[in-house]
């Protein structure tokens, strides 16, 4: 990467949004001023022109600051290239040339692929070793004869030998040592048993507990994700996540259990149990919760055909009655640099009522309501950059 490179990416952006002003109408025209809907927006024309995505993480460090520091990777250099109308990323830059600037005609390689490649090449290469192995010794004749001598003479002296003396010599005494052997694997055996009660006590004395959920409306298995936070004292909360159709199973040797349970479209749960006396199998009822089903619903609910203006209308008429107009939306981010963004009620309306691709990531992290009315809602659209 070069200083050049950067200038570059600063013009594509430039040629990004130029491409996306030509058809669009954002809250700004200046990209890096661009937020919430702008974004899904654009991501949505990414993916319908250049067939692939970036995320919101991406976008805001890419395109929020200006000049960047570092380059993206080279897959979203040519997404962003192939949308402002070229080939690729090196046929941007063939096409803005600075002065006296020279353009290599190699394959542009991210850190990775060049990582890769520097692999590639070494495994390749297969470079002989440097260590230098041990010599053999090596003798004439008559040191090999020499030798030979010596190895017979000592193998007489050890025949002709008397095994009480070389016991004495030693100070061996085998039937000592072969106490000492005994009560040493006898020890072993003893101290590996009693290692394996202290390693299995935890298992033997725990039992597992198992809770199946059903819709208390509908009596039918939940077929939604459920969150679990099991609430210990003095300790932090340990979360599950449980996939629709599924129970859950908790191993565990303490007396009491206190779960708090959680849905996209179910009233939260606090349940308490006293385990010395509880059975171990148990079927948990939720109960729908209207104002997260109607917004669940208007979420993932397709408005594309014939009727869709209609459907539009009727959405965001539901959707008026059910949020107050002193509401606080909050828009979660994944990002280093922005994580999150205040909506209010006529923009979130007009983000849910708008049939994008996004929409069907949008999950609400959490919703209040009081009076009757949502109060409070905190969402998150989950984006990947490999989604087309």
């Amino acid at each position: 990467m070069t200083d050049l490179d950067l200038l570059h990416f600063e013009q594509l952006k430039k040629d990004v949004q130029a491409q996306y002003l030509k058809e669009y109408t954002p809250s700004y025209d200046e990209i890096s001023k661009w937020k919430g809907i702008d974004i899904i927006y654009f991501q949505e024309d990414l993916r319908k022109k250049a067939k692939g995505n970036i995320s919101e993480k991406s976008f805001y460090t890419y395109f929020k600051s200006s000049p960047v520091s570092k380059l993206p990777r080279i897959d979203m250099l040519n997404l962003l290239s192939i949308y402002a109308g070229y080939d690729s990323w090196y046929d941007f830059k063939k096409k803005h040339l600075f002065a006296g600037e020279l353009l290599s005609d190699e394959k542009d390689l991210s850190d990775e692929e060049l990582k890769e490649l520097e692999k590639t090449v070494s495994s390749a290469l297969n470079l002989p070793k440097t260590e230098s192995e041990p010599k053999k010794m090596e003798f004439n004749s008559e040191e090999n004869t020499v030798l030979q001598n010596n190895n017979i003479e000592n193998q007489q002296i050890e025949k002709k030998q008397p095994i009480s003396e070389i016991a004495e010599r030693s100070e061996i005494k085998p039937l000592k040592k072969n106490h000492q052997r005994t009560a040493w694997i006898v020890a072993t055996l003893v101290f590996v048993t009693l290692l394996g009660l202290l390693g299995f006590k935890d298992e033997i004395f725990q039992k597992t507990y198992v809770y199946c959920f059903t819709d208390a409306d509908r009596n039918l298995n939940v077929q939604r994700d459920i969150e679990i936070k099991v609430i210990k004292e003095n300790e932090s909360p340990i979360l599950y996540r449980i996939k629709p159709g599924e129970c859950f199973r908790y191993p565990t040797k303490d007396k009491t259990l206190k779960m708090l349970i959680s849905s996209t479209v179910y009233e939260d749960l606090e349940v308490n149990r006293n385990l010395e006396n509880a059975p171990e199998n148990e079927t948990i009822e939720l109960k729908p919760d209207d104002y997260k089903m109607a917004l669940y619903y208007f979420s993932i609910k397709d408005i594309n055909g014939e009727n869709s203006e209609q459907l539009i209308k009727q959405k965001r008429k539901q959707l008026e009655n059910l949020i107050s107009n002193m509401a606080t939306i909050t828009q979660v981010y994944d990002s280093d640099i922005y994580g999150l963004e205040t909506l209010d009620k006529q923009d979130y309306i007009t983000l849910v009522t708008t049939p994008t691709t996004s929409l069907k990531n949008l999950n609400v992290i959490e919703m209040k309501k009081d009076k009757g009315k949502i109060v409070s809602i905190k969402f998150k659209i989950s984006n990947h950059e490999n989604n087309k």
